[in-house]
């Protein structure tokens, strides 16, 4: 069997027929049309996929016992949620995404292009609803009316530097705005603290001795943004089981303004709305920390706020 492609809109035919050129490849087909390729996006976890993910997690749940601030103002569809990204990133985003699911919001978290260079981690990721985060494909979820979670600070808010703890990191990247504007999506802000605690940092990655380390990345992941070496308990970098906050703020229209995509001025005016919003979050999420009497590991587990 040939493969064929098909061609839209030729001038040498009539409107609307199909062009077919032969090709010397068999066993494939590929069809081109002049509509916009839609990109595949995995499916999200199913029910069954959750109950054992939070299974998996319940000891650690129960450990760091985070407390949750406005989970109400997160809807269970048509949301984009959008926040800061503590050192190593993975040290709270999964229990975050617990709560959640609890809440019976399945959120599709867009993650760094690098994690899916990474064979078996890809797959896990994939598993938990997170998707290569390209333009084409969050485009897709808004589509689908899905929650997507974005942290517009990406690899280099990860990979935090010594005094940065709480910084936000965001450059000049207005993308997430860019696209709720043009499919008139809701922003919903969040912050998390309790994390950036939890570890302490020993060389980051302006240190000349992870020059090595900074090239590796970069050659096989694509990234420049290189891990920092950390300290958690003790001298080991297993981390401090520290207490998690979390905030959701109230959503953040942008109905008013579809359709601006294109125009700078007001896609960087909803950036600052958000980013001033998630700097808010994290300032009264410290406060709460540094007043909560649970804080401590001991009361956490035993006290009347234990899970």
């Amino acid at each position: 069997m040939t493969c064929t492609s098909v061609l839209r809109g030729d001038a040498s035919k009539p409107d609307g027929a199909p062009l077919v050129i032969p090709t010397k490849r068999r066993h494939h087909t590929v069809v081109v049309t002049e509509a916009k390729a839609v990109p595949r996006v995995p499916e999200p976890p199913s029910a069954d996929d959750v109950g054992r993910a939070l299974l998996l997690m319940e000891p650690i749940r129960k450990l760091i016992n985070p407390k949750v601030y406005g989970i109400e103002n997160v809807p269970p569809q048509r949301a984009l949620l959008v926040g800061n990204h503590t050192v190593m990133g993975m040290l709270d985003s999964p229990l975050m995404c617990a709560e959640l699911w609890e809440h019976g919001v399945i959120v599709r978290s867009l993650g760094d292009h690098a994690h899916f260079k990474v064979p078996v981690w890809r797959d896990v990721l994939t598993a938990c609803g997170v998707v290569d985060g390209t333009r084409a494909v969050t485009s897709e979820l808004m589509r689908r009316g899905e929650v997507i979670l974005v942290y517009p600070g990406g690899g280099r808010e990860v990979a935090k530097r010594k005094g940065e703890r709480y910084k936000l990191i965001w450059k000049e990247r207005m993308g997430f705005a860019r696209l709720a504007i043009e499919h008139g999506y809701p922003i919903v802000p969040f912050a998390a603290v309790g994390a950036e605690e939890a570890v302490d940092i020993v060389l980051d990655g302006d240190n000349p001795l992870l020059a090595p380390t900074r090239l590796f990345v970069e050659k096989v992941l694509g990234s420049k943004d290189a891990m920092p070496i950390t300290r958690g308990i003790g001298l080991t970098p297993v981390p401090r089981p520290e207490r998690q906050y979390y905030w959701f703020g109230e959503p953040i229209p942008t109905e008013d303004v579809q359709g601006q995509q294109d125009d700078d001025a007001v896609v960087r005016s909803v950036r600052e709305q958000v980013k001033k919003a998630v700097e808010e979050g994290m300032e009264f999420l410290l406060a709460e920390r540094d007043n909560d009497p649970n804080r401590s590991v001991l009361k956490r587990l035993l006290g009347p706020e234990r899970r």
